[in-house]
């Protein structure tokens, strides 16, 4: 009779619930809500990166304004005059800076980006956030130096005479591919470096060659017309005829240029976005 009262007792004991966590095996997405809440360290993170990046320098804010200034120096004397290459009916002063303020733009928020995760590895070990803000305030906090080096533009515009036209009402849009361009490489090069720090030392040889790919000394229109769909894949080279095109009555609207350009961004985002949420959940035992 005891043994018979101790088995009912044993099984109407209730088993224990186990519960195993898994990362998803596929498509893993955003969680809108989650970002929407994280708007304020958004901000925060936007804003420390600008104190960073000029702290405890003596001129400040003021090399957003000597970074194109100088090297549309060098590119007006090796290119303009040595080179003599065209320039589109500018004066190659002109020329350049209307390439080089979203190309110096463009490759700053790239390497930033994309050495985001590595550069707040504290951060990412310690609290739990979307870290996707990451590289994300990096691109965003360079927008203020492109304001500061569109204002630069501006001013050479008026020195040489050249008249302001409702064109320049196109710039947010061209600012807004230039965010796309280096946020959706960005993100895959974030992603890559917490695994491989070989990333780091590759970013400066890629930004190098990217610039000479993208028609920033010299004019688009020097490219073969049959190479001009896979060159219009480069999409900050789209953004570079957007900028001209605001700026020379004689520039012709980038068309196609900018759908294929566009196309690509679209791609790079989705692809990216893809990659990065497959392996973040490892970045902080990784980092």
């Amino acid at each position: 009779m005891k043994e018979l009262a101790r088995s009912v007792a044993r099984t109407s004991q209730p088993t224990a619930l186990v519960i195993t966590i898994r990362p998803p095996s596929g498509w893993a997405p955003l969680d809108l809500r989650e970002f929407a809440g994280a708007h304020e360290l958004l901000y925060f993170l936007v804003l420390r990166s600008l104190k960073l990046r000029y702290k405890q320098t003596a001129l400040g804010a003021a090399w957003a304004l000597l970074q194109p200034l100088l090297t549309m120096a060098v590119f007006t004397l090796v290119f303009g005059r040595l080179a003599r290459l065209g320039s589109d009916g500018l004066p190659y002063p002109v020329f350049a800076l209307a390439a080089l303020v979203p190309w110096t733009y463009f490759a700053n928020a790239l390497t930033q980006a994309s050495n985001s995760l590595v550069d707040q590895q504290q951060l990412l070990t310690k609290v739990y956030f979307p870290r996707l803000l990451l590289p994300l305030a990096a691109v965003i906090s360079g927008v203020v130096d492109l304001a500061i080096s569109f204002a630069l533009l501006l001013v050479v515009l008026a020195w040489y005479d050249l008249a302001t036209s409702l064109r320049l009402l196109a710039a947010p849009g061209f600012v807004l591919l230039a965010a796309a361009s280096a946020f959706a490489p960005g993100m895959w090069l974030a992603a890559l470096n917490v695994r491989y720090r070989d990333v780091r030392y590759v970013i400066p040889f890629l930004v190098q060659i990217w610039l000479f790919a993208t028609p920033v000394a010299y004019s688009s229109g020097l490219v073969p017309e049959r190479w001009r769909p896979l060159y219009q894949l480069n999409p900050i080279a789209s953004v570079v005829d957007g900028f001209r095109w605001m700026v020379a009555p004689d520039a012709p609207w980038p068309g196609r240029g900018l759908a294929i350009s566009v196309a690509a961004v679209a791609v790079l985002l989705t692809t990216g976005l893809y990659f990065f949420r497959r392996v973040e959940r490892s970045f902080a035992d990784v980092v």
